[in-house]
């Protein structure tokens, strides 16, 4: 079996593989065949999220993702490349800060029922991987978007009840922000998770809307139609 693995240039490596992961692949050319070639690992188990790459065009977990002969792995979009396999993914981080993707304000005299817990659970699930970062296409055009790994996490915040700096959030992120999204989808399709951010990021326009904000596309049009 043949893998193509993107480094200084594409590099083909033969291995003996049956129904294995990727990371065992890369382990063992790493072991048996090539000692220089870097990526990231860590838990094994599709919790951490540090092993993600893109095979064959697609952001996928290299501890779970089972090679087929053929398969092009290179490192993810976005991101300064370090080494082969490995992204330095602290800008896509730094964007939670700019966001304030975090609780700031909460009140201690709300609880939380079952169901409210269950606004939010999935965007509790991220794993930081970093995978909807790359398939973001966005960025190729605005290099400041706040993300859908971001903007999701403002959300889990935003719906919880008993955040009391709502509006604060929400007009943080009008601009490198909800409005910049397109809305293709991309982010969804190859989180691990299950987490959509798309939808997530349309709940924050609608919740932007009902601070008095709009899309400011749509503030270039006026005065009605001329004939």
């Amino acid at each position: 079996m043949k893998i193509n693995i993107k480094r200084d240039s594409v590099v083909c490596y033969e291995v003996e593989a049956k129904n294995q992961t990727l990371l065992e692949v890369l382990n063992e050319i790493k072991i048996t065949q090539d000692g220089s070639l870097s990526y990231n690992s860590g838990c094994r188990s599709s919790v951490c999220g540090s092993c993600a790459v893109r095979v064959n065009g697609r952001e996928v977990l290299a501890c779970s993702y089972h090679v087929q002969d053929g398969d092009f792995v290179e490192p993810l979009n976005n991101a300064h490349i370090i080494r082969d396999l490995v992204a330095d993914m602290d800008k896509a981080y730094a964007f939670n800060v700019k966001a304030k993707a975090y609780q700031s304000s909460i009140s201690s005299t709300i609880l939380l029922s079952h169901e409210d817990e269950k606004l939010n659970e999935v965007q509790s699930d991220c794993i930081l991987c970093g995978s909807c970062y790359s398939a973001c296409p966005v960025y190729a055009v605005n290099s400041e978007f706040l993300g859908p790994f971001s903007l999701t996490r403002v959300w889990r915040y935003v719906s919880d009840k008993r955040e009391l700096n709502k509006k604060e959030k929400i007009d943080n992120i009008q601009i490198n922000g909800v409005w910049d999204c397109t809305l293709c989808n991309a982010c969804t399709l190859v989180c691990p998770q299950g987490i959509s951010s798309k939808a997530d990021i349309e709940k924050l326009r609608a919740r932007s809307v009902m601070f008095g904000y709009m899309d400011p596309s749509f503030s270039n049009f006026g005065g009605g139609l001329s004939f």
